[in-house]
């Protein structure tokens, strides 16, 4: 086990060896002593930062949250007005964030949301507004395209999208011998098609 460089802030070297750790071994099966270990870093630097690990939890959902928003907005800003694109939008930014961050790893909120669910814990925030995001953007995209029932088009893109990360993850946990990851670029024709089979009507 590698620890994370000293180089970095004390927060972001403590969120990389948590994001780490719950990939690996899920949160719950994650201590607190794992995590200073991997991070070089000292409890009093923990609990300063998060107040323990209920607060780091949540930390690391808000970082995992921006990240993936950022690399939408940035597939939306190529999109421009083509309103076609911006509905199969949440596909392509999909397979950038794989690209780029963590191609070996599942979705942080799939993972979080079986083992944060308590309303009360921190965390359960940015399990919400993962949530809404997808709800509020897809809705908003389907309804653009001009389909006759934009909400049956928008329940529709979710689900090839929970579909295409349930099916990652699968794939990540039986490692090699077992299914393979989705072909994103058949996601991507399967949510085209909704798209025009959706304003057909």
């Amino acid at each position: 086990m590698t620890t994370t460089s000293t180089r970095q802030p004390a927060r972001d070297r403590l969120l990389d060896a948590a994001e780490a750790l719950f990939a690996e071994q899920g949160i719950a099966a994650t201590g607190v002593d794992a995590v200073l270990r991997r991070a070089g870093a000292a409890p009093a630097t923990l609990y300063a930062h998060f107040a323990g690990k209920d607060g780091l939890v949540a930390a690391y959902l808000e970082r995992r949250h921006q990240r993936w928003r950022a690399v939408w907005d940035e597939v939306l800003e190529r999109c421009g007005d083509d309103v076609d694109a911006r509905a199969v939008s949440v596909v392509d930014a999909l397979a950038e964030l794989y690209r780029r961050d963590l191609p070996g790893r599942g979705c942080a909120f799939l993972a979080a949301s079986v083992e944060v669910t308590d309303p009360a814990h921190p965390a359960h925030r940015w399990l919400v507004e993962d949530s809404r995001l997808l709800a509020d953007r897809l809705t908003t995209f389907a309804a653009g395209t001009g389909a006759d029932d934009a909400d049956a088009l928008a329940v529709e893109l979710l689900l090839l999208y929970d579909g295409a990360l349930a099916a990652r993850s699968r794939a990540l946990t039986a490692g090699p011998g077992g299914p393979p990851p989705p072909d994103l670029a058949v996601v991507r024709a399967l949510a085209v098609a909704a798209v025009a089979r959706h304003r057909r009507g």
